[in-house]
This record gives C-alpha cells, structure tokens and sequence, in this order.
C-alpha cells in the first residue's frame, strides 16, 4: 500500500459531498494523514464587453470562508487545513493537490447520468483524468441492512461488527 499522508476533499457543501467528507476523514484517521477541505467558487457568470469578468464580492468571499469554517469533520484529532479558490472547480482541485503534495483526492458525486451529466458536466470525472494522484469518488453511503448485503455486493460477503 501506498503511504497516505495528505487527502484532499473537494466540496460544494452538498449532502453527496459530505458523504466524501467522512470517507476521507476516516481515512485520514486511519492513516493519521492531514485533511485539506477545498471549496472552489465557481467564477461568475457575468461577462461584460471585451470578457471582463465580475469577480465575486467580497461578502460573498467572505460568507464562503464561513460556510468552509463551519464543515463539521467528524473526528476532532484530524489536522485539517481549510482551503477557499475561485476558478474551474477541475482545475483548482488538481491544482491544490499538486501544492499540497496530496497523495489521495476523495470527492463525493452526485452520480448523474444521461442528459443531466451532459448538461452539467462531471468535476469528478474531470479531476478523474488529470489528477497527480489516486482519486477515490464516493456516490452514496452504504447503508443496506446485513440482509440485503449480499444481495447489494453481488457476491457472499460477512459483516464484522466494530
């Protein structure tokens, strides 16, 4: 196995998005690694005569920081290092990971199809292509009852308790 010493987690403060959270959270307790927290700010869409391009206010920056500060990690004794970018969210993240020497990129996905995924695009996908290293997406939490375990693997499967 690899060494994990730096996990970097994307969010856009969705729910899909914190489930990455508490994968790479969990992850970075296990392998007592540092968590750096991105959100990146889409740039505005207003462009002006000659592509000037408006950029954000500064309480608009500012109610981002805050929002940033307020994501819950769910264990305490995780170092975590707050991070806020402006720009294409696929771009800031690979570029992040580079600058923080991040060996594991964790990214919750809204798993869209189709049209939807068409119309919207995939930053996971994205940072998927061009990032300097693992990148693990995260879809849903895996909540199926022992039951129905088996029957969600596709194959026998035993449930330890912790």
């Amino acid at each position: 196995m690899f060494p994990i010493r730096t996990i970097l987690h994307g969010t856009d403060f969705s729910d899909h998005s914190g489930y990455g959270l508490g994968l790479a959270c969990a992850l970075a307790r296990d392998y007592q690694a540092r968590l750096v927290v991105l959100h990146v700010a889409a740039p505005l869409a207003v462009v002006f005569e000659g592509g000037v391009i408006v950029p954000y206010p500064e309480e608009y920056r500012q109610e981002l920081r805050q929002r940033l500060q307020g994501v819950q990690v769910p264990d305490p004794a995780v170092p975590v290092t707050r991070l806020l970018a402006e720009g294409d969210p696929v771009a800031a993240i690979v570029r992040t990971a580079r600058a923080e020497g991040c060996d594991l990129i964790v990214l919750g996905t809204h798993g869209r199809r189709g049209l939807g995924r068409l119309l919207l695009g995939s930053v996971a996908e994205g940072v998927l292509r061009s990032a300097p290293c693992p990148v693990l997406t995260v879809k849903m939490p895996f909540t199926a009852p022992a039951e129905k375990a088996e029957e969600v693997a596709g194959y026998p499967m035993e449930l330890a308790e912790v």
